[in-house]
């Protein structure tokens, strides 16, 4: 998960910006590829403690829940947040999965959703798979095209090699250094700033849909 405290996507087509609120209700259902992003339920509060309070996973991020019952009340606050139009979060299932295994979030940054900062976490059975670029479009669809927002930052410790090379990689625009941004365990760590902004990045989707025509 990046530090921070998403309809179909490889067929996605990017449309003009439009706003709506359906989404404060419920979330929509995405689909990537071989995977499904949907709201958290709070049948995958086990998995998701299976999954991302690993010491590979938990390294650079604020501390996940260290029980069942903590990841339930998590769950809750997400739902809360959504309905407040404040924050979004989608569980990760994989094709022939059942509870979620990552989870991709979304929280405004300026009261009204313009600019917004997400974050990620995935089991790390599932690294390298090509799980996250999947969903990251998705979610990049989902965050510009139907909450509106115009720019997304991540925040990502300097050490955290694979978050950043990921973000990178998606093509995100490195924009700084944030010294000792980020305490963990009673240590400060450097950030890196990145940001994807919506114009950039319906310019590439067009771009990558011509090239390949």
């Amino acid at each position: 998960m990046i530090n921070t405290q998403p309809l179909q996507t490889a067929a996605i087509r990017v449309t003009s910006q439009t706003v709506t609120s359906d989404w404060k209700t419920a979330l929509p259902l995405l689909h990537a590829g071989q995977i499904t992003l949907r709201e958290l339920r709070l049948s995958d509060a086990p998995s998701l403690l299976a999954f991302l309070n690993t010491d590979e996973v938990s390294r650079f991020i604020s501390p996940p829940p260290t029980t069942v019952a903590g990841f339930e009340r998590f769950i809750e606050w997400t739902r809360r947040e959504r309905a407040a139009g404040t924050y979004v979060c989608f569980g990760v299932v994989p094709d022939g999965c059942e509870h979620a295994i990552g989870l991709f979030q979304v929280r405004q940054l300026n009261g009204s959703f313009d600019i917004a900062e997400w974050g990620f976490a995935i089991g790390s059975e599932f690294w390298g798979s090509g799980v996250f670029i999947e969903c990251a479009r998705a979610v990049l669809a989902f965050t510009f095209d139907r909450i509106g927002a115009i720019r997304l930052e991540a925040r990502a410790c300097v050490a955290n090699g694979r978050g950043n090379g990921a973000l990178q990689k998606l093509g995100a625009t490195r924009e700084g250094l944030l010294r000792r941004s980020f305490l963990r365990e009673g240590e400060y760590h450097d950030q890196v700033l990145w940001s994807v902004i919506a114009s950039d990045w319906r310019d590439s989707i067009t771009v990558g849909s011509v090239l390949r025509h």
